[in-house]
């Protein structure tokens, strides 16, 4: 929201701060890369809500506001008598966002809960990994968080359009574990009907065949994504086999499925005579949904992400201390509105 020109005032437990602050890879001034790439382009100061002052001097602050964002516990804000309920005495225009690990209602309100809980408890956890293996995390560690704040983001907004209609705010209820849980496919109404209960697959999908990630000769990955028969006609023709596309046992997608241990040694063998990126070439030459399994360096590296700026460089400007440069994500939609970040490319990162 800030950065698309919302005022955004970050409020801090006094004497220490947020605890993100610390969390992460450690720079110059005692923050952290993680702090600075997540706190960009917001405002911060103290408060203490535990004190009658406090109190006093959110609701000044609530009373000029068009949104409050809380992540406490439920019933943690109507202690200190800063509820829903209470808030909009002070302003009946306010919206406010309440995010927790379960919401804020139901049996398991009150447990704590961070991003890993909610990855576990959604079933997505149980998803990651190889057939048999231990649960593995999805990637980032905190992908629950970041999706939370698209979910809170998009009912914030929704609110907002509501008020415009009646003048009057509401509160939006988003839980940690509902944002994963909303992402996946046909899993839910696969157990309700079927009594199927998906397992891990390692990279492979349930329902399509070929869709996996391959390596390559040069010990590197590609994906390769084939979601219907004429694309895997294409990456038969490919492949040097044809026939497969007319193969009984191979022209379908049912077929395919049933049969994906052949299939997917077919695919591997082929991808193993070739380095990463003559085999992209050849798949794009194909029109073979095919990319690269990147790494964080190989984006920076990445022409596609330079031509379209998704790595910014900003300085963090301290008071009687250099800036710190700090490269983040940032939307093209913000790039196109707002001119106020340098686009130079990326270069070979360095520290601060």
């Amino acid at each position: 929201m800030a950065e698309f020109g919302a005022e955004v005032i970050k409020l801090e437990h006094p004497g220490f701060g947020d605890p993100l602050r610390k969390l992460g890879t450690p720079v110059e001034g005692g923050e952290t890369l993680w702090w600075l790439n997540d706190a960009r382009n917001k405002k911060a100061i103290t408060l203490d809500f535990a004190k009658a002052e406090g109190a006093e001097l959110f609701k000044k602050l609530v009373k000029q506001a068009d949104v409050v964002i809380e992540n406490f516990r439920p019933g943690t804000m109507e202690k200190w008598g800063l509820g829903y309920e209470h808030l909009r005495v002070v302003n009946s225009a306010i919206v406010m966002v309440r995010v927790t690990a379960f919401g804020q209602d139901g049996p398991y309100k009150d447990r704590p809960g961070f991003a890993r809980i909610a990855h576990a408890f959604s079933g997505l956890a149980h998803l990651v990994g190889e057939p048999g293996g231990k649960p593995l995390v999805p990637g980032s560690m905190g992908l629950a968080d970041y999706l939370s704040g698209v979910y809170a983001l998009v009912g914030a907004l929704l609110a907002l359009r509501y008020r415009e209609l009646t003048g009057e705010g509401q509160f939006v209820d988003v839980a940690l574990y509902e944002t994963i849980f909303r992402f996946f496919d046909e899993m839910v109404p696969a157990f309700a009907r079927f009594g199927q209960v998906r397992q891990a697959m390692g990279a492979e999908s349930p329902t399509i065949v070929p869709h996996s990630h391959y390596r390559c000769s040069d010990g590197s990955w590609v994906a390769i994504a084939c979601s219907s028969d004429k694309m895997f006609e294409r990456l038969a023709v490919a492949i040097g086999r044809p026939e497969l596309a007319h193969d009984p046992a191979s022209s379908t997608m049912l077929a395919r499925v049933k049969n994906r241990e052949k299939i997917d040694a077919v695919v591997s063998e082929w991808v193993g005579h070739h380095k990463r990126d003559e085999l992209v070439q050849i798949c794009l030459e194909g029109e073979i949904p095919c990319g690269p399994v990147n790494d964080i360096a190989d984006i920076f590296a990445d022409p596609h992400f330079n031509a379209r700026n998704n790595l910014f460089r900003i300085g963090i400007l301290r008071p009687e201390k250099s800036s710190c440069p700090v490269w983040y994500r940032a939307s093209r939609l913000l790039r196109e509105k707002l001119n106020i970040l340098d686009r130079t490319k990326a270069p070979t990162p360095s520290g601060c």
